[in-house]
């Protein structure tokens, strides 16, 4: 052997223990810099090795049956492939990863005080990969119908029905309609292997499974108001594709400030639960109720969800009607269709059919909840009464009412109203007046310290639930409620008559325009009320100044945004405003669920306010539109993310540690909650990966300890499917609570 090459071997031989010394120092010195320091043992740390070297962007997950109620947290890996799962409770979990290309990994025991080598599994095939990608991505495959194929012709043309318009129209009908309830992309929704002992095609089990349980009246109809031979035709094309094998694009992993993110998860409520929304503080102060319960609301039975996060348990209260004789919101149709999963079993049973609950200043939980049936509206609030709002628009039914949860004694009042109420948010006024969206003629408020807190205290805590005719006389004091009237004739103020319907305008009088009001926010630099209404293309929003006398002194503005119109480029039409909030400086915020956007808009920036012009589409360059992340609907030829955001919310204190008023939309099929630095446009994806299902509808924000760093804050978003059985896990899996927490770095602890 030649002399060099001797040495060179010599050298090797050397080299190789020093390097494998210097390769075990540096990951002791790692693995040391992230060990539990002395006295921390409420940490699980380690590393997530893979077939090339640690596993960066990772999620690693542990759970835990050993609690009050199941408890799981989620961290991300680092560069290197390490982790931190911080602030776990004292009991025994299970500890495994999941990630984009990889397959699930075998569960490891471990306790706080473990460092943990987890290694890493990766699929056989792309249909293992893909089986944990977000539903928004395999609802992508869908197919719409072209651009040219509207209008629909119906059943004897291209089946689409002739009342949709345009393509835009019918996506926002796909996801108004069925995105509505529950993810659309799941497991169970894109594939019929629980449905095809019983039909023989894809078709045949689309046409019938919209009919399934309590709710398939309302999925039938919203396919049948589609067309529904073209809409049976898409989804069993879909369906067919990814049963042949058709898999979507590969999702990014976490990246950036993305691996900072501590998911911490509760279960509450059961298999059959409906949970609405949550609340964990005062949106107007999120320094309200530090460390306390978490409340949601379940509408398929009525409940007060309750969780724990300091003893780790959870147990419910049911919210009670005044009427013993209310009827349930959730009817067995005509022709009921058992349901795959429970039969003829009645899973939904809401009288009260509770839907939002929001927290007031001294931690009281308030709710928009049925009292009583429908049509029986006071007859304080109908024509021939001498109440100023009934003489001005009188109101002859509502839909919910309100109630009020106090902890302090497990009770509740029950609030008559005569609007129909839906989503509640307060203004910052002395009255903590709070707002109503929920009725499709009015916009109503109930002046809450003179209802609560005046001098009638003892009496309405003397006579909560009873609702006697001296607290109704106290409902009837402290609320109003006004019109969305538009000034369209331009002299400064509402004047009767003005035009209703959707006929020919009077140019001379102002225009009243209804629909059903879904978000509402108040804006704190002026108590302006802002709504949107969904449904329809492009939707609207708008804008309701009391002034110093209502009903007399209300006057509303209408804004669309830009859709078809000649002022903006195409790829910045958006439609269908669905949440709404807003900055502590005035910025409207809402999430476009049809077309994909969070948009902003600036009030400030519009040249025409009121006058005939103003019905809509008059201030485009108010508005800003922020496509969100991920793929969007296959053969869209607009904007049309396969995400669907149910709602929206906006981070006006930092409670969540991205900064102050940063926007965050529900991405309610892509398992995430989507935060926005509208500076940037950059999106900082919160994904929540496990278990599989997580749809959003509403989101909080609480500062337990404002000098505790990240571990004093955190953001809170529930699991809010209708049908949690869809959720991974299937039958028996229950709802979560949802804590998102953003730290310095990935293993911060």
């Amino acid at each position: 052997m030649p002399q060099e090459m001797r040495l060179q071997n010599s050298h090797e031989k050397f080299m190789r223990p020093l390097a494998l010394l210097t390769v075990s120092l540096a990951l002791a010195l790692a693995m040391s810099a992230c060990m539990p320091a002395d006295g921390m043992n409420d940490v699980i740390s380690g590393v997530v090795e893979g077939q090339n070297g640690p596993e960066a962007g990772v999620w690693v997950i542990a759970e835990s049956g050993a609690l009050g109620t199941g408890f799981t947290k989620i961290v991300v890996t680092n560069d290197d492939g390490r982790f931190v799962l911080p602030e776990l409770p004292d009991a025994e979990y299970e500890v495994w990863v999941r990630g984009y290309g990889l397959a699930d990994s075998e569960p490891v025991a471990g306790e706080p005080g473990d460092d943990l080598v987890l290694t890493a599994a990766y699929p056989e095939t792309p249909q293992e990969q893909a089986a944990v990608y977000p539903a928004s991505y395999w609802y992508s495959l869908l197919e719409v119908p072209s651009a040219s194929e509207f209008p629909g012709t119906g059943p004897s043309g291209n089946g689409i029905s002739p009342g949709v318009r345009s393509q835009a129209q019918w996506i926002d009908n796909l996801k108004q309609g069925c995105q509505l309830c529950h993810q659309l992309g799941n497991q169970i929704t894109r594939e019929i292997t629980h449905l095809d002992r019983r039909f023989s095609t894809a078709a045949e089990a689309w046409d019938h499974r919209v009919t399934f349980g309590q709710r398939g009246a309302q999925m039938s109809g919203a396919l049948s108001g589609m067309g529904r031979d073209a809409a049976i035709r898409q989804f069993s094309d879909w369906t067919d594709r990814i049963t042949q094998g058709e898999v979507p694009p590969e999702p990014p992993r976490p990246q950036g400030q993305e691996r900072n993110v501590v998911l911490t998860l509760w279960d509450w409520g059961d298999g059959t639960s409906y949970v609405h929304d949550e609340v964990a503080s005062d949106k107007r102060d999120p320094s309200v109720n530090p460390e306390g319960i978490v409340y949601g609301v379940s509408m398929s039975d009525d409940q007060l969800l309750i969780v724990d996060p300091n003893t780790h348990e959870a147990r419910d209260l049911t919210i009670p009607v005044r009427d013993p004789d209310t009827r349930s919101y959730f009817p067995t149709q005509p022709g009921f269709e058992p349901s795959v999963f429970w039969g003829e079993e009645i899973v939904l049973d809401g009288p009260a059919n509770v839907h939002n609950p929001m927290m007031d200043q001294d931690g009281r939980v308030w709710l928009t909840s049925r009292i009583r049936n429908t049509g029986n509206n006071p007859a304080w609030c109908q024509e021939g009464s001498t109440n100023s709002f009934a003489e001005y628009f009188p109101l002859s039914s509502s839909g919910r009412q309100a109630s009020v949860y106090h902890p302090d004694t497990e009770d509740f009042t029950l609030v008559d109203t005569c609007y129909g109420t839906h989503h509640l948010q307060f203004g910052e006024d002395a009255d903590n007046t709070l707002y109503f969206s929920g009725d499709s003629r009015v916009i109503g408020w109930i002046r809450t310290t003179p209802l609560l807190d005046g001098p009638a205290r003892p009496l309405v805590r003397q006579f909560r639930d009873q609702a006697p005719a001296r607290l109704a006389a106290l409902a009837e004091a402290t609320q109003g409620w006004c019109p969305t009237v538009v000034d369209t004739n331009g002299d400064g103020r509402i004047t009767r008559p003005w035009n209703t319907g959707n006929g020919p305008r009077d140019p001379n009088q102002d225009s009243q325009f209804t629909g059903f009001a879904y978000g509402v926010i108040v804006n704190p630099v002026d108590n302006s009320v802002w709504i949107s209404r969904t449904g329809g293309v492009p939707g609207r929003i708008y804008r309701l100044e009391l002034g110093d006398n209502p009903p007399e002194t209300c006057i509303s503005e209408v804004y669309e945004p830009p859709f078809e119109n000649p002022e903006v480029p195409e790829e910045d039409w958006g439609f269908s405003p669905r949440g709404i909030d807003i900055t502590r400086d005035g910025i409207v915020w809402t999430a476009l669920s049809g077309s994909g956007h969070l948009a902003s808009f600036d009030r400030s920036k519009c040249a025409v306010l009121n006058g005939p012009t103003a019905t809509g589409q008059h201030c485009p360059e108010g508005w800003t539109l922020y496509p969100a992340p991920g793929p969007r609907m296959n053969n869209a030829s607009t904007a049309a993310s396969s995400d669907f955001h149910y709602y929206n919310w906006v981070d006006q204190f930092n409670t969540l540690g991205l900064g102050e008023d940063v926007p965050i939309a529900n991405g309610s099929t892509s398992d995430a909650l989507l935060a926005l630095d509208a500076e940037s446009g950059e999106w900082i994806r919160l994904r929540v990966p496990y278990p599989l299902g997580f749809y959003s509808r509403g989101l909080d924000g609480r500062i337990d300890d404002p000098d505790a760093g990240w571990k004093g804050r955190g953001v809170w978003a529930d699991f809010g499917t209708n049908v949690p059985w869809h959720i991974e896990g299937g039958a028996g899996t229950t709802s979560k609570i949802v804590k998102f927490q953003v730290r310095p770095d990935p293993l911060a602890y």
